[in-house]
């Protein structure tokens, strides 16, 4: 295994809430109240292709509205599904410059990678000015075609990153540490707070799969966890090579992704005071020094 190379689970898609999209000639983050399916595959007008899971879903949607996404977990253990830490990303590449979870941190110094104290987004010099943020990385199994192969969603929001830890914590304690196992589903929710001038802010919930209890997940998953053990399936190893493989690199990134993120979570002021995004790194670097605000289409604030 190449060192300094973080090991994720293979990636078929994305799962976002809303979209980039291109008016005269900036690309912008914009809202949305469903979810959006897209390939890896980015073209230069059309911006992300849907995936072919996207169309199948939807056929099936109320009003053609993608709102809730029928997923399985890859790891019997929560935390390797959602990786959630606060990141301050470098305003030039895109990487990560420094990862903590409120206790400590990794920061990238002159001297190199320094295991220092975390206070936190709102208590941290370092980070101050709203480049420190929960980063949040679900990956979940959409369909049958890949037992190993994922579909990620990306956020920086509280309300999400909370609710998707709370819930995955909770399934796999109620189901014995069988999460890989538990029928479950990506559920949008809606809320509005004074903070949001009681606009529809929207998150990401994970629920048991519709028309089921919780007792009957539950059972299903035992059934379930059954069979693929009597078939010769490791689950225990599984999460074992998972967790090395996360742990391999001092940061987990990927460098494919790091355009990906700088185009979902910032916005650039242009000359002409709009609000711009990029996904080329070399305009970035030219642009991003001035980056004051940040958006995310993983869960859209207002």
């Amino acid at each position: 295994m190449i060192k300094g190379l973080a090991i994720t689970p293979p990636v078929l898609g994305r799962i976002s809430i809303g979209r980039v999209v291109e008016k005269n000639g900036i690309r912008l983050p914009q809202k949305d109240d469903q979810f959006t399916i897209t390939s890896q595959i980015q073209e230069k007008d059309a911006g992300w292709v849907a995936h072919p899971m996207d169309e199948e879903l939807r056929k099936d949607a109320p009003n053609g509205k993608l709102r809730t996404i029928p997923v399985r977990m890859l790891f019997n253990d929560a935390d390797l599904n959602l990786r959630a830490e606060y990141t301050m990303f470098d305003r030039k590449s895109g990487r990560p410059v420094c990862v903590g979870n409120g206790d400590t941190c990794k920061r990238l110094t002159q001297s190199g990678v320094q295991s220092l104290p975390c206070p936190g987004p709102t208590l941290c010099e370092f980070g101050k000015g709203g480049l420190c943020k929960p980063y949040g990385r679900l990956n979940v199994k959409v369909g049958d075609d890949d037992d190993l192969g994922t579909f990620i969603f990306r956020t920086t929001g509280y309300n999400s990153i909370r609710t998707l830890a709370a819930r995955l914590s909770y399934y796999q304690a109620v189901s014995g540490a069988l999460l890989a196992y538990m029928p479950l589903e990506l559920k949008l929710r809606g809320k509005s707070t004074t903070q949001t001038h009681r606009t529809p802010i929207y998150y990401v919930d994970l629920v048991v799969k519709e028309g089921m209890s919780l007792q009957e997940a539950v059972a299903e998953a035992r059934e379930k966890a059954r069979q693929v053990k009597e078939e010769g399936v490791d689950q225990a190893a599984l999460d074992a090579a998972a967790a090395k493989g996360f742990g391999n690199a001092l940061f987990d990134y990927d460098e494919d992704e790091m355009g990906q993120v700088v185009e979902e979570f910032f916005r650039v002021p242009n000359p002409n005071g709009s609000q711009s995004s990029f996904s080329s790194i070399s305009k970035l670097r030219k642009k991003l020094d001035s980056v004051s605000s940040v958006t995310s289409i993983g869960e859209f604030t207002v």
